[in-house]
């Protein structure tokens, strides 16, 4: 008789993908890195273990479940059972960056390299013409003195 050769899949359910999903996040809102500052007071180095939260993303999830990230879109990501788990999870991770942008905790000089992974982008081909606005002001001015 023959065996499978196929690996089983990581989730037998998009209940248990959801499970795991959630467990995942709570592990990354609750890392804990070691911390080193020389003290001026003390001369010498401390170090401390701070709580620190990490950015959600697919890659991570799929490194905490350890399975290839190629496994879970060619497994779970066009599969109907999964694809709200997987949407949810897209957009959690794109929900996460972007609050920790808007809260500091990540610098806003990594904003468009992080948020190009959602499709973001810059549009390097805007123009200003100082002129332009200047007299777009002016005009603007001058109308809202007419009205008094």
């Amino acid at each position: 008789m023959g065996k499978s050769t196929g690996r089983p899949q990581a989730f037998s359910s998009p209940e248990e993908m959801e499970k795991k999903w959630e467990e995942f996040k709570a592990y990354c809102d609750n890392k804990y890195v070691t911390k080193h500052e020389f003290s001026q007071r003390q001369g010498t180095f401390v170090s401390a273990e701070l709580k620190h939260r990490v950015s959600y993303t697919i890659e991570g999830f799929c490194v905490y479940c350890k399975i290839a990230r190629i496994t879970f879109y060619d497994t779970y990501d066009h599969d109907p059972a999964y694809s709200n788990v997987v949407s949810r999870i897209r957009e959690e991770c794109e929900a996460n960056v972007r609050e920790k942008f808007e809260t500091g905790e990540i610098p806003p000089q990594l904003s468009a390299l992080w948020m190009s992974k959602f499709g973001y982008g810059t549009n390097n081909n805007v123009t200003v013409d100082a002129k332009e606005l200047v007299d777009d002001w002016i005009d603007g001015v001058m109308s809202h003195g007419d009205k008094g």
